[in-house]
């Protein structure tokens, strides 16, 4: 069996789409944070005049960006839940954004119109939302970065390699060795060597050969 046939293709390391998992957890965890700052815990869905880098937002929203920024931070632990976590933020902050198109009249129809704003949405935060949204598809679908292993053959102790191991040398492959006696080689076409024997037959006196 081929070395290749073993071969096993695996996850390299930390992955991208944890990278940007974490760097989503830390940017929202950063905006709920010094949105807290901003607004202090009061009128927790009112539409208050308070602005952090443009972004309007209120307790609630703040809360928001929290919970997003902690989910993400935690998701970065491993490969899967980054995904899991890319799709939380293209569900989510898809539906946000485009219910804050319908608040800021961007789309005409709102049939939620009955609820107010109170995540105190504007313009800025409905783009922001919407690119986050589009960022949590690519996580989710973005490719693993993988790598192939080969795993070595492993042998009991003092079990000779067979990648390394040659065959034991016999007598008759050392020609010519002074340790190990060399069996010589009939030729082809050489007549048998004769066996002397001793003759029974005696030569007597008077030419008469006897037993």
């Amino acid at each position: 069996m081929s070395r290749s046939e073993h071969a096993r293709v695996r996850r390299a390391g930390f992955q991208p789409v944890q990278m940007l998992a974490a760097l989503i957890g830390l940017v929202y965890l950063a905006l709920g944070i010094f949105g807290f700052v901003r607004t202090g815990f009061g009128d927790f869905t009112g539409n208050q005049d308070v602005r952090v880098l443009g972004f309007a937002v209120n307790p609630l929203h703040n809360l928001v960006h929290v919970v997003a920024g902690a989910l993400g931070l935690l998701s970065a632990a491993s490969s899967a839940s980054s995904r899991t976590f890319g799709w939380i933020l293209l569900v989510v902050f898809g539906l946000v954004g485009v219910w804050g198109l319908m608040i800021t009249g961007t789309i005409s129809s709102n049939p939620l119109s009955g609820l107010g704003n109170p995540l105190n949405l504007n313009a800025a935060d409905n783009w922001l939302h919407l690119a986050t949204a589009l960022l949590g598809l690519v996580m989710a679908i973005m490719p693993a970065r993988k790598k192939i292993e080969v795993p070595g053959t492993a042998s009991a102790p003092g079990t000779p390699d067979p990648r390394t191991e040659r065959p034991a040398m016999t007598g008759d492959d050392t020609h010519g060795s002074g340790d190990t006696p060399t069996h010589p080689v009939p030729q082809q076409g050489a007549a048998p060597a004769q066996e002397h024997r001793p003759s029974r037959w005696k030569i007597h006196r008077g030419g008469r050969a006897v037993h």
